[in-house]
């Protein structure tokens, strides 16, 4: 267990990792968004395509889409194309443990679903 020296000499290490927390700011904004969060629940850790998120998520193809492409923008999903499906998965370990934690804390859905 650290000295609460220790956790504060952490804590002051982290804040002057500039790019981290930039990286972790932007990553944040681009997921608070109500129907950014519900695309990213229904992601977690699997690989999707466009129309389930669609079907799961109640609202319109274009709808999705316009999100898919900011959550790509920002480097939070990444995509692959299967003939004329478009598939969508979580590119970064860290932001996919942020939603697996969000999806437990306010979905109710253990890690293991």
């Amino acid at each position: 267990m650290n000295s609460p020296h220790q956790d504060l000499q952490d804590i002051f290490e982290l804040i002057g990792r500039k790019e981290q927390i930039e990286q972790a700011a932007r990553a944040m904004k681009a997921i608070a968004h109500p129907l950014r969060l519900k695309i990213l629940c229904v992601l977690g850790d699997q690989e999707t395509s466009v129309q389930d998120i669609v079907d799961a998520v109640g609202t319109s193809q274009s709808n999705i889409s316009q999100h898919l492409a900011i959550l790509r923008e920002k480097g939070i999903l990444r995509s692959r194309k299967e003939a004329n499906r478009v598939f969508y998965s979580v590119s970064d370990q860290r932001t996919l443990q942020l939603i697996v934690m969000m999806r437990e804390v306010f979905c109710g859905i253990p890690p293991d679903s």
